[in-house]
């Protein structure tokens, strides 16, 4: 019987695997790679011949042993979770658009790709996150598959789905119409396209369901990536995904847009997306240069409690393979800590793509896919705000509510914005690092007056003033503040 038939026959009847799901997810903060330019092994050969370049379009030799053998890199900034980038087949290389180091050429979906490892080394690396306490998230695509043959010359054999009829008919995708989104083809039609799987056929439903079943369960996996979900109609999310779907586990989506309206319907199909409305609005807030619009990322933060289902899952972040770096658009290197505050002190799950903390700069594609063993893992001092940070939510979340309180608007200016979250208020600024003799007042915190609130970044003292205000200066630049209790913190928080 070949894989369609069994699949048919069983169509994901078994018990679902008990795994991670969004209540367990959203105390989590994530750490992004990609596979093949995160490590190296300590037992390649050339590991030490700096042969990878930013700008390259090839494989650079990363796998998951070297990943495993830099799991504490991790671990030790505080991180909860590793999302990968997709283990499954690709497609070979070379092609006109460079070699498929990304993952995301897939050819065969139910195989793994041989340039990353074994089946065994993939499970030795999950094992050992698990070991750390950490989940592991694995991106996976499903939408479509990958060829350089052109559209009218595909030989759809090497797929799992080997047949045209689980296509849809090409068609170059109308941007902006969401049918034709969903059916229509990424890609060119002459040198990469990506055939779209017609995810509406029955075959092809219970095909991906009983694949992502067995995939889950053999791999211990605690969450999913989708990439491109946007290409796939929501329906089918709702019996491939959650808790109650063949996967078993939390699923963040890929929603792409800057309109709230329009991505929040997707988080019901989907346990999660990534959050991409609030990551314009961060760049559109603390970006140098750039218009400095806190009053739209108060407004999004207001918009999105009333419009998503669960704004505490959402997944936040400044940075991914797709999007340029944040040092590559704004030229003032404490920007991103005031966008760093408020990814970790916002509602939902930050998400840190790799070699943020080593300040990378890559602007546009493949040159923000640095290779990140030349920074050879160093302590920076961006590392070690993000390890603050991670340190300090953790221990929000094991001491407090704060998980549970939903995220406040205090007040919006030109000059900065205020959050409270369960007892924490975070100040933000538009500043960046120079010196200005200006304060800020924020002035109703809800403290009584006389109490000591530290900063958590600088342990600085601020003494709660009448009415419950206080004031901020920035004579010494634009550092942003996070105001916590003094008697409430022990001296263990920052473990």
């Amino acid at each position: 019987m070949n894989f369609l038939t069994v699949t048919l026959a069983c169509l994901v009847h078994g018990t679902i695997v008990s795994a991670a799901n969004a209540d367990a997810w959203r105390s989590r903060s994530i750490y992004q790679v990609i596979t093949d330019r995160f490590a190296r092994s300590a037992s390649d050969p050339f590991k030490a011949v700096e042969q990878c370049y930013e700008g390259n379009l090839t494989w650079c030799g990363g796998t998951w042993q070297a990943i495993e053998e830099n799991l504490d890199y991790i671990k030790d900034m505080g991180f909860t979770a590793l999302w990968i980038s997709p283990v499954s087949q690709n497609i070979p290389g070379p092609t006109a658009s460079g070699e498929p180091y990304l993952g995301y050429w897939v050819q065969n979906v139910s195989m793994l790709n041989d340039r990353f490892g074994t089946a065994d080394d993939l499970k030795s690396l999950i094992s050992a996150v698990h070991e750390r306490d950490m989940y592991i998230m694995i991106d996976i695509v499903v939408n479509n598959v990958a060829s350089t043959s052109g559209v009218h010359d595909i030989d759809y054999s090497p797929y799992l789905f080997a047949d045209k009829s689980y296509y849809h008919p090409y068609s170059a995708i109308s941007w902006g119409n969401s049918t034709s989104e969903e059916i229509g083809w990424l890609g060119d039609d002459a040198n990469l396209t990506f055939p779209d799987l017609d995810t509406s056929n029955p075959v092809v439903r219970a095909g991906l369901q009983s694949y992502i079943k067995s995939f889950v369960e053999e791999y211990s996996v605690d969450g999913l990536r989708i990439d491109a979900a946007e290409h796939v109609e929501p329906d089918f999310w709702t019996s491939f995904c959650n808790e109650g779907g063949a996967a078993g586990v939390f699923c963040m989506g890929e929603i792409n847009g800057t309109d709230v309206q329009l991505t929040a319907p997707w988080q019901g199909p989907l346990d999660s997306i990534l959050n991409y409305p609030a990551y314009y609005a961060i760049r559109d807030a603390f970006s140098h240069p750039g218009p400095k619009n806190t009053t739209g990322l108060a407004m999004l933060v207001n918009q999105s409690k009333q419009l998503y289902k669960d704004v505490s899952v959402l997944g936040n972040f400044l940075e991914n393979h797709n999007l340029p770096r944040w040092p590559g658009f704004s030229k003032d290197y404490v920007t991103l800590t005031n966008a760093l505050v408020f990814l970790f002190m916002n509602d939902g799950i930050p998400v840190v793509y790799y070699g943020l903390e080593q300040e990378y700069a890559g602007v546009v594609e493949p040159y923000n896919r640095e290779p990140l063993w030349p920074s050879h893992y160093g302590s920076t001092g961006r590392y070690q705000t993000i390890t603050q940070l991670n340190g300090f939510r953790n221990y929000l979340i094991a001491n407090t509510d704060w998980l549970s309180q939903p995220a406040t608007v205090l007040s919006s200016s030109p000059l900065d914005i205020v959050i409270k979250k369960g007892g924490v208020i975070s100040v933000m600024n538009t500043l960046g690092r120079v010196a200005r003799n200006v304060t800020s007042s924020v002035k109703d915190t809800g403290y009584p007056a006389e109490l000591p609130l530290v900063d958590i970044l600088t342990c600085g003292t601020f003494i709660v003033a009448s009415e419950g205000a206080i004031s901020i200066s920035y004579g010494f630049g634009g550092r942003p503040v996070i105001l916590f209790p003094l008697q409430l913190l022990n001296n263990t928080w920052f473990v």
